[in-house]
């Protein structure tokens, strides 16, 4: 079996040009912010056909400073921060609420791209919260009613009881408050670009928070 991942491994490609297109970077000409970059970029993966471009990684530690990390999806980005939302009982829930402090990453294969992200993390007011929860789908809804994420699981027919019910109560009451839904602003100390080139040329821009403006330093590959 190990034999055969090295071989799968081997013969897999990185930034194919068949399906990638490896956009040239300029960033003396990058504006002086993170954020208006960051939406120019999102765009550019929307429109270059990426899938879910919205979904990035997001990176806690626990109490003992072990690291964790997971697939989550993006529901804003703006002056107060990068945003997302779980519930505040779940796995990556509690860790924030220990040391709240994250990093976010992205990545863009289509266009050879990263974006990272990091920064301290601070919870919105829970009228957000359940504002953010109820512009989203029914099935977002009936998932965040389930609840009990990150729970051991004593049978799969407990989580279909449970699924169903929280569909029935969704559908019924389209603006059912779920308490423990929590949405997230990272605010970045720190945020960095990532353009690919086919050379290993790679370029590499990092904005670095400084009182109220931002710092650029572009950094080896």
């Amino acid at each position: 079996m190990a034999k055969d991942l090295h071989e799968l491994l081997r013969s897999l490609r990185v930034w194919d040009p068949e399906v990638t297109a490896l956009p040239p970077f300029a960033p003396e000409s990058a504006p002086a912010g993170p954020l208006p970059l960051f939406t120019e970029w999102f765009a550019e993966a929307v429109t270059a056909g990426e899938r879910e471009p919205h979904t990035m990684t997001l990176s806690t530690s626990d109490e003992e400073g072990l690291p964790d990390a997971r697939i989550v999806m993006l529901h804003g980005a703006d002056a107060d921060g990068w945003a997302f939302a779980t519930h505040a009982t779940s796995r990556k829930g509690r860790q924030l609420a220990a040391r709240p402090y994250a990093a976010l990453t992205f990545y863009w294969p289509v266009l050879g791209r990263q974006v990272r992200v990091r920064g301290p993390v601070t919870s919105a007011p829970s009228e957000e919260a359940q504002a953010d929860l109820h512009a989203r789908s029914t099935g977002a809804l009936a998932a965040a009613l389930t609840g009990r994420q990150s729970e051991v699981l004593a049978s799969p027919e407990d989580l279909a009881k449970a699924s169903q019910a929280a569909w029935q109560h969704a559908q019924e009451n389209p603006t059912a408050p779920s308490p423990t839904w929590t949405l997230y602003r990272l605010r970045p100390d720190e945020v960095e670009f990532f353009q690919g080139d086919t050379t290993r040329r790679h370029t590499r821009l990092r904005y670095r928070r400084a009182d109220r403006s931002w710092t650029r330093e572009q950094l080896w590959p």
